[in-house]
Order: C-alpha cells, then structure tokens, then sequence
C-alpha cells in the first residue's frame, strides 16, 4: 500500500540542513530564527512551559524538551556528553519535530545537531540586541569548540560586533576557530588566556564543554559595563562564572524554574532577583539601564527556541523542497480497520 500525501511526514536530515543553511544562507538563517524567537517570546504566556526532562549520568545528560501553543507542539531530544570530543563524538547532538496540535499528526522531524547550534547562537545575538552597551562592537569568545563560529557570526549580523578575540584551553581549538572565520569580515584576534581575551571587550561569551563547576571568569576580572552571555554552564554541577560575578550583575534568565536548576544561578539562593527575558522583549521590563551596569544572560537554553527552529525550517523546507518524505504514519483506507491493513499487506505464499 502506498500511503497518502497527507501520511507522510517531511524529514529534513543532516545533508537537507546543510543544503538549506547554504541556500539560505548562515546569518540569514540565524536572523530568520532570531526573528521567530522573538515573536513567540512576545507571546510567552500562550505556551506550555516546563522544565526540560533530564537523565543524568555521571559522563554526560540526555534531555527531553517539549512546550506547545493553540496549534503546534514540539520536542527536541539532546545530549551533552563533553567526553565524546575525545572519543571523535559531537558532544551535542539532536533531532526535534513539530506536530499539529488539532490532529496529533506530526508537521516535521528534523536533524537538531546543526539546527540546534544555529538557534542557540540565534538566542544569544537576541538578548544580547536588548542587553549589550550601546556600540558594541567587541566580543571575547572564550571556549572555541562547535558552537564558537555560530556565536560570533550571530553577533555579527544581530548587533554588530566587528572583533572576536578567541580563547580556549586547547589552541588547536582556538586554531580551528580562527581559520573557520577567515573571510567573514571578522578581525579575528587568537589569545592565550582568558584574561588577555576580555580586554577590550564590551561582550564576553563563555561556552566551555567540562561538566563540572568551573571558574572561567573570576570576580576581579569582570569589570563594570560589560555584558556576559554564559552558555557554557547548562546543567546541575556545571557553571562557569564566580559566585562574585553573579552578585555584581543584573541576571537575565529564560525560564526560571528550568535556570535556577541548570544555570549560573544555582550557585545562588533561590529567591535571588532575576528578570525573564521574554519581559524585556515585551517591554515589560528593564534591560540594560546604564553604561556601567554588568548585565548577564545566564542561558540553558528553552524548548520555545526549538519550537521557534523547528516552525523556521518547516517553512524553508516546504518553500525549498529540502527534505525527504517519511512514511512515518499507519494510512489504512478505513482509520477504523488498521488490522485489516496489516492483513492486506502480506507477502504472497508460494506454493
């Protein structure tokens, strides 16, 4: 039985990710994808929210992340294993799909790995457009594994930065980064320690991989006026930032109940005062309120963002025929005799 049209199931994988971004284009996707988060973080309230299921182990965590509105739902299956860089492995990797609230019938599946590093770099250029002082135009990006270039090239087109000053703990990544942004129209300036990169800088991203409570920035080393986009620290036992850092700064958080567990902010007591950003966005809060202030998106990372992604690429796969049809959906002629189409379907006997 060859199933319907209306059975079968886009899927965009890998290589369909890879010819879209390029067709699209890399910071036009990014921005597309900034522009759909922000849209849905101006309706924040009309979403399930949740924090994400986790399954930790001592090496590494597999998460579960799903939200939904009137007419869409959404998940996204991801790992952290910092280990597997050693092993050849992504430390991330991740497939989502988007469903149609009305019918239960899913819209899309879709690779997440590539995707997933797009929205996170879409995610952080996007609070750092509400948050960074005026005029930025200098970025330090410390911790140059996978996501590094994104982060760079998302700040790039979003705020504008025009200088990356790159550290890492391995030089041979720091290399990589470097020769990666060759051509962008980036000043790429390499360091060899995380204190020579933030000089200068009026944005500091930290995206460190180690599952463990890291000091990547010390108290004395961050200054007044600056904005910090900590990304690295995204589950229990892994942080980036001094505790004196976080106490100095003016916090900005996704979703609390999922940050106060994950983020920078689990070092500090529960009732400590942070401002979700979907509030900024809508205006219904402050973001940065004067040169001097240190501001600090302490971003896990949220299951709207993915919806955001995966309702993104729904679009530009149909509009590009960038994906391949999945027979993923049982069709029986009759929805009612799903047994008779399994009958219907065996072999022939051979006498």
């Amino acid at each position: 039985m060859t199933p319907s049209a209306k059975a079968l199931v886009p899927f965009v994988s890998v290589d369909h990710m890879m010819q879209l971004i390029h067709r699209v284009g890399l910071q036009q996707m990014i921005t597309g994808i900034a522009e759909c988060i922000e849209e849905d973080f101006r309706r924040w309230e009309q979403f399930d929210k949740t924090p994400r299921v986790a399954a930790h182990s001592e090496v590494g965590v597999i998460e579960l992340m799903p939200t939904a509105d009137e007419t869409h739902y959404a998940f996204k299956y991801v790992n952290g294993h910092p280990k597997n860089t050693a092993e050849g492995l992504q430390t991330v990797t991740a497939f989502g799909l988007l469903a149609d609230m009305d019918t239960g019938y899913p819209l899309l599946l879709s690779e997440m790995t590539l995707l997933t590093a797009l929205r996170t770099a879409a995610m952080s250029a996007l609070a750092a457009k509400y948050l960074a002082p005026k005029g930025a135009r200098c970025m330090a990006m410390i911790g140059n594994g996978a996501q590094s270039e994104f982060q760079c090239l998302a700040m790039q087109a979003l705020v504008g930065i025009d200088t990356v000053r790159l550290y890492d703990t391995d030089p041979r990544a720091t290399a990589k980064c470097a020769a990666n942004l060759r051509g962008t129209g980036l000043t790429v300036i390499p360091c060899t320690t995380a204190q020579h990169a933030i000089e200068g800088a009026q944005i500091i991203t930290t995206c460190t991989a180690d599952k463990k409570n890291a000091t990547i920035l010390s108290d004395n080393m961050v200054g007044p006026g600056v904005h910090l986009n900590a990304i690295g620290g995204d589950c229990p036992g892994k942080t980036e930032l001094a505790p004196g850092v976080l106490t100095r700064a003016e916090i900005f958080v996704e979703y609390p109940a999922q940050t106060r567990i994950e983020g920078e902010i689990q070092q500090l007591p529960a009732d400590h005062p942070v401002t979700e950003l979907w509030q900024v966005i809508t205006g219904q809060a402050p973001g940065r309120r004067d040169a001097r202030q240190i501001t600090l998106f302490d971003s896990v990372g949220f299951a709207i963002e993915d919806f955001s992604a995966l309702r993104y690429v729904l679009t530009k796969a149909r509009d590009t025929g960038l994906n391949l049809p999945l027979d993923l959906l049982a069709d029986p002629d009759d929805p009612r005799d799903l047994f008779g189409m399994l009958t219907r379907a065996a072999p022939a006997r051979v006498a």
